[in-house]
């Protein structure tokens, strides 16, 4: 009885990290470029009770045997990098990568950052940032007078200025992606890192070799579906309440064998 209060136990720590990872998603599910989480488990080890055994007519003396679970643990929390909506905004600084790949962004400390989120800022000298005044690497420079600003699809950049004819260009973007993008690692402020599992990035022209392209005046939405978020909470809320269900069997149980009497 002992054994299936910590089995219990640990499915109700599991149940608990599934509705923590599920309400994050709910929270940013109108984050620009955010991708949602899910919470993968696996079983723990089991108590061997009595082994199958093989007779020597071939069959099966004991049965399958009796082997106890121990419960459930956590082995991930693993990004899904299907794409949001692609949603019209007009604005010439909001850019959406249709397909794969990453914007690159310089963070503080010289890192390389990179983000799906393509809501890009002016600073006081005209390089584009993210919103928090990161810079968006290979670095883009407006002409102070710069009447209109435009993206290809395959990344480059020009602007119309006072008494040209023509547009000048000023650079090129890339797209940055990953053998593995589950395994970069988030950092927030919708920006994720390098590390050894997500592999080195290849910079690739929008377009180009499987990369996404490019759609000004658009903005890649979260991919988080409210509805399916809503019923992976409800079974995730009655996973938790049977597990505890189990805690108070198991409780009761054992306040029947200690009021036993001869």
């Amino acid at each position: 009885m002992s054994r299936s209060m910590w089995i219990a136990a640990s499915g109700m720590m599991a149940q608990q990290l599934n509705i923590d990872v599920i309400s994050n998603n709910l929270a940013n599910v109108n984050t620009v470029g955010y991708k949602k989480s899910r919470a993968d488990f696996e079983d723990l080890m089991y108590q061997k009770v009595t082994s199958p055994s093989v007779g020597f007519d071939g069959k099966m003396d004991a049965s399958t045997g009796v082997q106890v679970g121990l419960g459930v643990r956590s082995v991930g929390v693993p990004k899904i990098y299907t794409e949001g909506n692609i949603n019209q905004t007009n604005n010439d600084l909001d850019i959406a990568i249709e397909g794969d790949g990453f914007f690159q962004v310089q963070m503080p400390g010289g890192e390389i950052g990179y983000t799906r989120a393509g809501n890009f800022k002016k600073n006081s000298d005209g390089y584009l940032t993210t919103s928090d005044g990161y810079l968006l690497i290979p670095s883009i420079q407006t002409p102070a007078d710069t009447k209109a600003l435009f993206v290809s699809s395959d990344g480059k950049v020009t602007v119309t200025r006072p008494g040209q004819t023509t547009t000048q260009e000023i650079g090129q973007l890339q797209v940055a992606m990953f053998a593995n993008p589950a395994g970069l690692e988030n950092v927030g402020k919708n920006i994720v890192v390098q590390s050894s599992a997500s592999g080195d990035p290849i910079l690739e022209t929008p377009g180009a070799n499987g990369a996404g392209t490019l759609s000004q005046g658009y903005l890649e939405a979260s991919n988080v579906d409210i509805a399916e978020e809503m019923i992976k909470m409800i079974m995730a809320q009655r996973a938790y309440e049977i597990n505890s269900k189990a805690i108070q069997s198991s409780d009761e149980l054992m306040s029947m064998t200690n009021n036993l009497r001869r």
